[in-house]
């Protein structure tokens, strides 16, 4: 049986999930938005939110996820980001109501 204090700790976890992910993801957003704009990934923001969303990123560019000159890698890096933290929250959910 899990003490109320271990659930208390499990349920600030799973809220610290899910905010680092809303975060996260505005910053993939805010990327997408960058590349709108010449020379944006240039500047010092720039730089600073592609050194943060990159490293991520990179992981969808192996699959071919363009059509003509549109991209989709970072709404498919948004939707895999919130189903990973979706289910990793209710795992937890299930451990902290048994």
């Amino acid at each position: 049986m899990i003490s109320s204090q271990e659930v208390v700790i499990i349920a600030l976890f799973i809220f610290i999930l899910y905010k680092g992910v809303q975060i996260y993801s505005g910053l993939l957003i805010i990327y997408a938005l960058l590349s709108w704009f010449p020379g944006a990934y240039d500047s010092t923001f720039g730089r600073l939110i592609a050194r943060i969303c990159e490293p991520y990123l990179s992981l969808f560019d192996r699959l071919n996820l363009r059509i003509g000159m549109v991209g989709f890698n970072v709404m498919i890096a948004i939707i895999v980001l919130n189903l990973a933290a979706s289910g990793l929250g209710r795992i937890l959910q299930s451990i902290m109501y048994q």
